[in-house]
This record gives structure tokens, sequence and C-alpha cells, in this order.
């Protein structure tokens, strides 16, 4: 009985052990948590402001005055608008002269030089000249693209006077192919670009051609010609179909000081054209150049627009001069495109581009017998003075060489 008794007590006394401790446990999850330690910021960081008794007294902070204060130095500014002005627009190019400028361009002409010049003296100064050598001499200036016709003219003048001469030394043998060439390129043509003024109004000249034969760029080109021959010039952008076109016109004509007359993009060139011509004439210019848009000869619509171009011009006044832009490196396909040009517009004059790249300067002679116009101006290379008046004496001394 007494170890029962003892049991009972030890139980009660554990059980109450027990309930003292989960009270005071949760007793202790109710206490509040103990404050934590102030957040140190680093010197400099701004704090909350504090009031009443927590309150900092004031500090002295050091102060400049306004004499020890640097103040920047004010930028000169242009006192008028005029100055302003002045200074965005960008200083005017002055044009190389054009004259002899195909003298001093004649190195661009080494391709042809060594195909057609040098290939026919050196066929020339053989001892015996058989019929294998004459053979030689015609197929040079075929595939220098002379044409069928003037090739066998100048083989026919070429045995002819090499008979008379007999004896040919180097030096007679250049004469006499360069006399020659001469003839044949023609010396009575009429080479001038018509760009002076009129007593009613400026001079017009339209530039045609097809598609990627530099015809934006020669017209920008041609304005420098004229600039450095003392003319003024105005530049119509008509050609409306190419949206960089006009803006390529236009700073073509910026770099000399010409004005360009643009429309909106695919507009009536027509009326682009004859709005150019309008302020040629209002501003007493001596020239309007009229950058027409690229044509493809097989479009017969197209051609169409193009005669419309012209005939709204002419109400201003007459057209003088209708240049016609062509690849030299195009050969007889260049004459395709000059036929169906040449019965859409009266054709006054043709620009050979790119005759710097080809070993075919023959095509000047081709050309000029297949329209009946002469060539006036030749394109020997990129940069923006490389167009040059044509001179026949000038490019068959460039052909031959010295």
């Amino acid at each position: 009985m007494e170890y029962v008794i003892l049991a009972v007590v030890i139980a009660v006394v554990a059980v109450g052990a027990i309930a003292g401790l989960v009270v005071s446990g949760r007793r202790r999850q109710q206490l509040p948590p103990k404050s934590q330690a102030p957040v140190i910021t680093a010197p400099g960081t701004p704090q909350e402001p504090q009031v009443g008794e927590e309150a900092a007294p004031p500090t002295q902070e050091p102060r400049r005055t306004i004499e020890e204060v640097e103040l920047p130095e004010a930028e000169a500014v242009p006192e008028t608008v005029e100055a302003i002005e002045a200074e965005q627009v960008p200083a005017l190019e002055v044009p190389e002269p054009t004259a002899g400028r195909l003298v001093r361009l004649r190195s661009r002409l080494s391709r042809s030089q060594n195909t057609l010049g040098k290939g026919l003296l050196s066929l020339l100064s053989r001892e015996h000249l058989d019929e294998d050598t004459w053979e030689e001499i015609e197929d040079t200036l075929l595939t220098a693209d002379v044409g069928v016709a003037p090739t066998q003219e100048l083989v026919e003048r070429l045995r002819t006077r090499v008979k008379v001469l007999g004896t040919r030394t180097p030096d007679e043998l250049r004469a006499l192919l360069r006399e020659e060439l001469v003839e044949l390129i023609g010396t009575d043509a009429d080479r001038t670009v018509h760009s002076t003024k009129h007593e009613d109004g400026p001079a017009v000249v339209l530039v045609v051609g097809v598609n990627g034969v530099g015809k934006t760029t020669t017209t920008g080109k041609l304005a420098r010609v004229l600039v450095a021959d003392g003319r003024t010039v105005v530049l119509g952008a008509a050609d409306t179909f190419r949206a960089a076109a006009a803006d390529q016109l236009q700073t073509w004509g910026e770099r000399v000081g010409a004005r360009t007359v643009r429309g909106p993009e695919g507009g009536d060139p027509a009326s682009v054209a004859f709005d150019a011509v309008k302020e040629g004439i209002a501003e007493g210019a001596d020239t309007v150049l009229v950058d027409t848009a690229g044509r493809l000869h097989t479009k017969t619509g197209l051609m169409d627009e193009l005669g419309k171009v012209k005939r709204v011009v002419e109400k201003h006044g007459p057209v003088d001069e209708v240049l016609l832009v062509l690849d030299a490196t195009t050969g007889q396909n260049g004459l395709i495109q000059a036929r169906v040009f040449a019965e859409v517009v009266d054709i006054t004059g043709i620009v050979l581009t790119k005759l710097d790249g080809t070993a075919k300067g023959g095509i000047v002679v081709a050309v000029q017998r297949e329209l009946g116009v002469p060539v006036k101006l030749i394109g020997l290379g990129e940069g923006a003075d490389d167009l040059a008046p044509f001179e026949p004496g000038a490019f068959v001394d460039a052909l031959i060489g010295d």
C-alpha cells in the first residue's frame, strides 16, 4: 500500500511540473520583443529630423562668398540671325577651269590607249604589212567599238597612205595615225554646250538617259563645268521617281551655289521642269539644267512622258540643248538606246560617262555616226571635276600616247 501512495504522489508532482512549464512558455511568447539596436548611418547620409530633447544642436557649415565662386565663361554667341545663318552655310567650292581639262585627265584613258592607240601603232610598225596584219588592224578597231563602217573607211585610208609613205619611222606612223583618227572623229562639229542666256530668259538644257548611266551625277558635274565658265545655274530635279535623286542633285548644287527646284516624290516631272525654268527666269540665271528620270528605252509610256517634259518646258521658250548620257562600257547596246531617245526628243549632244573604265574608246566614233550629233562631254573618273569638254585632238593624243 505504501508503494501505491508513493507512485500517486510522484505522478501528481510530475503532472504539475509539466503544466508549469507549458504555462511559462506561453507567457514568454506573449511578451513584447526587445528593442533593436539603432541603425548607424554613414557620415553624410540624410537622416530623419528629430524634435524635442532628441533634436541635435545645429551645426555651422563653412560657406563660400559670391566673390569666391568661379563662374564659367560665357561662350561667344552670334549677335545676329545673319551670323547664325552664315555659320550653317558650307563654304562654296571653286571648280577647276574647264580649259585644257581633258589634257590634264589624259592618263585616265590609259586602258583605251593600250588597246586602241598602242595596239594600232604596234601593228603598223611591222616590216611587212600583209593581209593577216590588216585583218588584225581591222579586228582591233572593231574590238574598240569603232563600228563596222568607220573601221572599213579607216583601214582603206591607212592602206593607201602607208603605200605612198613607203618607209615608216615610228614618228611618221604616229603622225599618220593621229591625223586619220582625228579625221574619223571629226573636227567640224560644234561641240559647245549652248548655255548662254537669251534676251528673254535662261538657256535650258535637258539631260536624258536610261537608269544607271550616271545621269544625275553628270548633271551635277555639268553644273560645276558651267559655274567654272562663269555661268549662274538653276537645277531642276525632275527625276521624281527615284527618292534620292532630288537630294543628290541638291547636294551638287549647294556645293557651287546653284539653287535646286524640286517637287514631291512621285510628282509630275513636267511640272517640276516648268517651275525650274520659271525660277531661272525670275532669278535672271544664265542656264537651267533639268535632270529627267532615267527612262528605259523599251517602255513606250515613259518615253512619251519624256516628250511631254520637253513640250511643257518649251512653253517658256526653246530648249537649247538635249544631252543624252551614255555609259561608254555598254558598247553597241548604248547605240540602241541612242536611236530610241533620238526618236522621242531631238538629241543635240552626247555625254559619254565611265570612259576611263573601258578599253573601247572607239565608241566616240560609233555613237556620233549613229546619231549624227557630236560628243560634247566625256566623264573620266569619279571626281567632282572629272567631266571634261570633248576635244578630238587631245582625245586622240591621249589614245596613241607620246
